[in-house]
């Protein structure tokens, strides 16, 4: 047994500390292929340092650059950092002006760490301040200072440039995707009207903030002109479509803040309120709501979130000038805007009548589901959940699997605290262009729902994950597909707020007496074939041939999830439909076409 005594405390450098507990500072750390992975936080924090100086009103123009070998650029024209202090900003934890309100009043990074953590993940990190002709620069390797120097350079304009690469010790193999990378981009653009960022030749730039968000997201989808509003602490916009449920963007000093927070529920109950005021009705937020897509900016001084990656806000005193803003600003923009106003009230009437339908269908589904069984049918349930104040509740997930055997090993191989297992009893119907009451009338899909939380309300979701868990074979694949379309066609909201994955599992193990390898693709079993010599290769044809032994690292701390995402809510129909569709030729062409 290990001996504590004096020789087992020990101090680590705040650059020992954040190469050790990387996630404490930047959350996750993937392999590029998340929108939320770590070398995106990396260039976040770096472009967030250049949107600081834009708010306080220095410098109209960003650019980006990410060179083919994987160095990430970033040159802004604010006032540079205070040369005398350029190495202490970008080195030293809890040094920077974020701290000083007369300079930074509503500042998007995070005090005093963000640079400093892409410094230390960096395996080369390079800064260089310009101010009026002078300028200082330093380079640095994993943290430490290698050189640095200050000189003239009449030519370049006021600003700050700062190079970087991630380490892959920290993030081992990863790839950038683009189109995260345009993604950030964008909302930077639309968050900062007038701001022009540039992304290695492409141009990103709004004039109408919000307006023009909610614009790509929907597209002609809209039932009406975009309402929106820009205040001096909060902007929104919001309109209505076809699509259910209800569908938010919201962002705190630029942040994007996937899982809502106070903001957002202000933003709700204003629109609510402002709407029933305007019609001197008493509607229900459920009628009102229903098939929104909204989005809503603030600026706060000292925001609160509950967690290092700020997805959700947690300031409560924020609540009541939201509400009231948004209530104001949304009853205004009504009384000017007469025929969007008859159109709303028009979406209202309707939302009215398909609940009253819908909770008759809700409660024949409730009723049959009690005759049936006390518990969820197939629900192997975990100790902990969404909300439920925990302190691992945040990692709990729900694998949604086909078939006993395959269900056999993982409820053998999971974490009872966190993981829970539903298992389908055969493919679910194919719900494209079903109405709402059908779901409920579907026994298998109601009992999912059930085992979900969201049979009655999508906001009370019992986890944090929703994976899917079959075959890589065309069944599995097949009923993938379905499970999809049954979330994007009723549940759009869980998919945009990143609540879908994919589970990926190995497709081979080639083993000999000394090594077993898991191989995810033929590349990875060909590379395995030439080291591992004389080696037997199993093909899994189905999860269930995974033994709960070997399952257990699969979705233990190996595991691998695949983000379902979607580049904007008005492509969810179009894709549905070719899809999931009854256009048989197209689709036929199309794979005949695509074949390789």
């Amino acid at each position: 047994m290990a001996r504590y005594d004096e020789n087992s405390i020990k101090t680590l450098s705040s650059l020992e500390h954040i190469r050790l507990r990387t996630g404490m500072y930047i959350g996750r750390l993937g392999d590029g292929s998340n929108f939320d992975d770590g070398i995106y936080v990396l260039l976040k924090e770096v472009i967030d340092n250049a949107i600081d100086e834009y708010i306080m009103g220095h410098g109209k123009r960003i650019e980006v650059e990410l060179t083919k070998n994987g160095i990430l650029k970033v040159r802004d024209f604010g006032r540079g950092i205070p040369l005398g202090k350029l190495v202490d900003a970008v080195s030293i934890i809890n040094t920077g002006a974020k701290y000083n309100d007369d300079v930074f009043q509503f500042s998007v990074g995070l005090n005093g760490v963000g640079t400093k953590a892409v410094n230390a993940l960096s395996t080369r990190f390079y800064v260089a301040s310009y101010r009026d002709g002078a300028f200082a620069e330093a380079e640095f390797a994993r943290g430490e200072l290698k050189k640095n120097k200050k000189g003239k350079k009449p030519s370049e304009k006021n600003g700050t440039f700062v190079e970087f690469e991630p380490d892959p010790e920290i993030f081992g193999e990863f790839d950038f995707n683009l189109e995260f990378i345009e993604q950030r981009l964008w909302n930077y653009a639309y968050l900062n009207s007038g701001l022009t960022l540039l992304f290695n030749g492409a141009r990103f730039k709004s004039e109408g903030g919000l307006r023009d968000l909610l614009d790509a997201e929907v597209g002609d989808g809209a039932m009406y002109e975009i309402a929106h509003h820009r205040g001096d602490r909060v902007e929104f916009a919001f309109t209505h479509t076809t699509n259910y449920g209800e569908t938010y963007f919201s962002f705190v000093n630029g942040q994007y803040t996937s899982d809502g927070g106070t903001h957002q529920s202000a933003f709700r109950e204003g629109i609510l309120k402002g709407v029933n005021e305007f019609y001197k009705k008493s509607y229900t937020g459920a009628d009102v709501r229903e098939g929104i897509a909204g989005a809503v900016a603030i600026r706060l001084k000292d925001p609160v979130f509950e967690s290092q990656t700020k997805n959700k806000l947690g300031n409560t005193e924020i609540r009541g000038w939201i509400v009231q803003e948004t209530k104001d600003a949304v009853e205004d923009w009504l009384h000017k805007n007469e025929t969007e106003a008859k159109k709303l009230a028009t979406k209202i009437s309707q939302n009215e009548k398909l609940r009253k339908e819908l909770n008759a269908v809700r409660k024949e589904a409730r009723e049959a589901a009690k005759r049936i069984s006390l518990k969820i049918p197939k629900l192997k349930d975990c100790k902990h959940h969404r909300g439920d104040g925990h302190k691992r509740a945040g990692e709990s997930t729900i694998f949604v699997t086909e078939g006993n055997s395959a269900t056999g090993s993982m409820v053998s191989a999971r974490d009872v605290y966190t993981q829970a297992i539903f298992s389908l009893r055969g493919k679910p119907q194919n719900m494209f262009a079903r109405k709402h009451s059908e779901i409920y009338r579907n026994e298998e899909l109601y009992n999912m729902m059930m085992a979900l939380g969201i049979e009655e309300n999508v906001e009370n979701l019992r986890y944090e994950r929703i994976v899917i868990a079959t075959d890589a074979d065309h069944d599995g694949f097949h009923i993938r597909n379905l499970l999809l379309t049954f979330f994007l066609q009723f549940f759009e909201e869980l998919v945009v707020s990143g609540r879908i994955y994919i589970l990926e599992t190995p497709l081979f193990r080639v083993r000999n007496k000394r090594e077993t390898r898991y191989c995810y693709n033929n590349g990875e079993r060909d590379e395995a074939l030439e080291v591992l010599k004389g080696a037997e290769i199993t093909r899994f044809k189905g999860l269930g041939e995974i033994s709960p032994r070997e399952f257990g690292q699969f979705i233990g701390e190996e595991i691998r999830l695949v983000p379902v995402n979607v580049k904007s809510i008005k492509q969810i129909q179009e894709t549905l439909e070719f899809y999931m569709g009854k256009n048989t030729p197209e689709r036929r062409t199309y794979i005949m076409e695509n074949l390789i």
